[in-house]
């Protein structure tokens, strides 16, 4: 009984703050998705293959991977106007990637959890241009997406199975 009465008072709770908040709610839900399958391709490759590019003029995965959390970050900045923390980009070894992934995604959470549809609307400065706060946040979701996509070609290329279509 206590379970099932803890159970419908979490659903009402939830059901409310979607009510209230349905843009930021639907942007935090993506959030968490690409937050997750980009923290688990930057685990999944072995650190031999952090070096691996499939051509010439492509990045190597550590590089990718490093990437989308340098973007992210800054995304989270901008729509926050919080500083965002600073990677080097010359350390793409397996161990320095898995903690910039961290560390973006650390900095970014309390942006994307305390967004709500109004303050959504504020308007901030993207690489120089006006957007809104979610425009701005939503982009990092987007580029996220763009990057995993990247990842898990490089993973099947290296006969992995990517995180999202794993079972």
């Amino acid at each position: 009984m206590k379970t099932t009465l803890l159970l419908v008072l979490s659903l009402a709770g939830a059901s409310a703050a979607y009510a209230q908040n349905p843009l930021t709610t639907e942007l935090r839900q993506g959030y968490n998705e690409i937050k997750d399958a980009i923290t688990k391709a930057a685990a999944e490759m072995p650190e031999a293959d952090y070096a691996f590019a499939p051509g010439p003029g492509s990045r190597p995965y550590g590089a990718t991977v490093l990437h989308a959390a340098v973007v992210q970050a800054a995304v989270c900045g901008m729509a926050s106007g919080k500083t965002a923390p600073k990677f080097d980009q010359t350390k793409t070894s397996k161990t320095d990637v898995v903690a910039a992934v961290k560390a973006a995604f650390d900095f970014c959470d309390p942006i994307y959890l305390s967004a709500t549809d109004v303050e959504g609307t504020k308007m901030v400065k993207m690489f120089g241009r006006d957007r809104t706060m979610f425009g701005t946040l939503d982009m990092g979701v987007i580029h996220s997406n763009e990057t995993y996509g990247t990842l898990a070609a490089y993973l099947r290329a290296k006969s992995k199975v990517p995180p999202t279509s794993q079972k």
